[in-house]
């Protein structure tokens, strides 16, 4: 497709997979002081970003006009429509294929759960393969190779990366089967369909506008990252740093956490000493943010307004302690949507050529709702399974 995108699963895949970036490890006293980061001008597009935020507040398109609203993994925001009648396969008995990047961190396996019983609620669906590529590229293109022997009627593909995986899913484009890309793109406009989320500078700018309404001018926000070069993650704090730029706030410190617990409390200890005091969080991704609360119980300081993300733990700490929070998310619910997308194209019904789903948010209004204290830590919360059968057997 024309875009390019990544999830915070690439991120956190990086993280897992031994990346690092050019922290210090800390002095001898267990302080950090890590490198400050540019300003995410390089990843900031100004066309993209305003279609973005508009995006945010666009009325999402169901299938039925006038029939029952879908779940927001059905949901389509500004969608051109693609004829897929080519690709009609009229019946069931239906073989879907799909090449996934990896089961490696929480993200993708709470999604990939969600995705298999996504596929049980189809009886036309007589087949469903699967191959895991363990984050690797040339497995990747492999199995994309392999699918094309294995009788699909349709093939579902979550790109390790884009540059690479591009010519591979060209290739089974060419075979005639209907390719549907979702979660990370390909340089390509062979797909079917592209699947996400409205995107990562909507993602960054719901932080920072949070953090603008909820801290006095001339507070000092503190913002922690990840990694550097992750585009969705560039993308993020391109849009904050944008949103920050006018708003009378101090940011004073952009750091990268290496998505470590231990290193992000150390980060957040080390500002606290060094300012006095940080008036609110900002954070790219959420995997660290309890950790990063945890260093201001430790210093028996207010918890500020913070930016986190929609896992359990952080929601369950934003209500303990009663904190004024915010979480952005990169829904999981979207693994849902490219099962539905493959039975309309085998039914030869109309999809977006970019399929643009919501993108919402947890506020301190709903965050209650969010909260399952039965799932684990790490279960993200808008999986969009609670009314599934079995629900919360497989995802537990």
């Amino acid at each position: 497709m024309r875009r390019k995108w990544s999830a915070v699963a690439l991120a956190v895949a990086l993280v897992t997979a031994g990346c690092s970036s050019d922290l210090p490890t800390g002095d001898a006293a267990g302080t950090t002081t890590p490198a400050r980061t540019g300003d995410g001008a390089g990843f900031f597009d100004r066309v993209e970003f305003e279609r973005q935020l508009e995006l945010r507040t666009a009325r999402p398109v169901g299938f039925e006009d006038g029939g029952p609203e879908p779940g927001p993994w059905e949901q389509m925001l500004d969608p051109e429509m693609a004829d897929t009648t080519r690709y009609a396969k009229p019946g069931g008995g239906h073989h879907l294929c799909f090449s996934n990047a990896s089961v490696d961190n929480p993200w993708r396996q709470v999604g990939f759960r969600t995705m298999r019983e996504e596929v049980k609620l189809h009886p036309e669906i007589t087949s469903f393969t699967v191959l895991d590529a363990e984050a690797k590229d040339d497995k990747q293109v492999s199995d994309i190779q392999s699918f094309a022997d294995r009788g699909c009627d349709a093939l579902i593909v979550s790109p390790n990366t884009t540059a690479t995986l591009t010519p591979a899913v060209e290739a089974a484009c060419r075979t005639g089967v209907p390719v549907i890309v979702f979660d990370r793109g390909v340089d390509s406009d062979c797909p079917v369909t592209f699947i996400h989320p409205i995107g990562g500078f909507a993602f960054g700018a719901d932080g920072a506008e949070f953090l603008k309404e909820e801290v006095a001018p001339g507070g000092k926000v503190l913002a922690l990252r990840i990694l550097p070069g992750v585009d969705v993650l560039e993308q993020r704090w391109a849009a904050a740093n944008e949103i920050f730029a006018d708003s009378g706030l101090d940011v004073v410190g952009v750091e990268f956490t290496d998505g470590d617990a231990a290193r992000t409390k150390a980060v957040v200890d080390d500002y606290l000493q060094r300012e006095g005091r940080i008036d609110g969080v900002w954070m790219d991704a959420g995997a660290t943010a309890v950790a990063a609360v945890e260093a201001f119980q430790d210093a028996g300081v207010p918890i500020p307004p913070f930016v986190g993300e929609d896992q359990q733990d952080f929601l369950r700490t934003w209500v303990a302690e009663g904190m004024t929070a915010i979480a952005p998310t990169y829904p999981t619910f979207q693994w849902r949507t490219p099962v539905i997308a493959a039975l309309r194209v085998l039914a030869g019904a109309p999809v977006p050529r970019e399929w643009v789903l919501p993108q919402p948010k947890v506020t301190g209004a709903d965050v209650g709702d969010f909260i399952r204290d039965d799932m684990p830590p790490l279960h993200y919360a808008m999986c969009g399974c609670e009314s599934m059968p079995g629900y919360p057997g497989p995802w537990k």
